[in-house]
């Protein structure tokens, strides 16, 4: 009986074990400024609310890589931005354009609105590894 409890316990326990995966990311077009580079791993959508486990690194050098480990498999997206006045924050125009250099993964371009469709991976174990360059909208002011 004290076995067949075991075994039963040891199944349980591994049905309700979360699969994790890691997620590295290379953020390349990094512009010679000071401030930082934000990175962050969005599932859902790319709004500011659905991006809500992320990182950052000092802007030095052309290319900073990032690595998030420990998140389940499923759709992610990554939405990246140099902060080059350091105010922690993307600045955008009255109209809503940024003004610092941003990017994200997949096909996402900077022609309107981000799309998550465009921008999405699947993250299956045992991860994967995905490239954001960063470029102006407007240009450099």
């Amino acid at each position: 009986m004290r076995r067949r409890a075991l075994c039963l316990a040891a199944l349980l326990h591994g049905a309700g074990a979360a699969s994790a995966a890691t997620v590295e990311v290379e953020v390349e077009g990094i512009e010679p400024a000071s401030g930082s580079v934000y990175v962050a791993l969005c599932q859902g959508g790319l709004s500011e609310a659905n991006c809500r486990d992320g990182q950052d690194q000092p802007a030095s050098g052309p290319r900073r890589r990032f690595v998030f480990e420990g998140v389940a498999p499923g759709p992610y997206a990554v939405a990246a931005f140099q902060d080059v006045n350091g105010n922690r924050r993307l600045d955008r125009t009255g109209l809503g354009l940024p003004l610092e250099p941003y990017g994200f993964s997949g096909e996402a371009g900077r022609t309107g609105r981000p799309d998550f469709a465009r921008a999405a991976f699947a993250l299956r174990e045992p991860g994967i590894a995905v490239r954001v360059r960063l470029a102006r909208a407007l240009g450099q002011r």
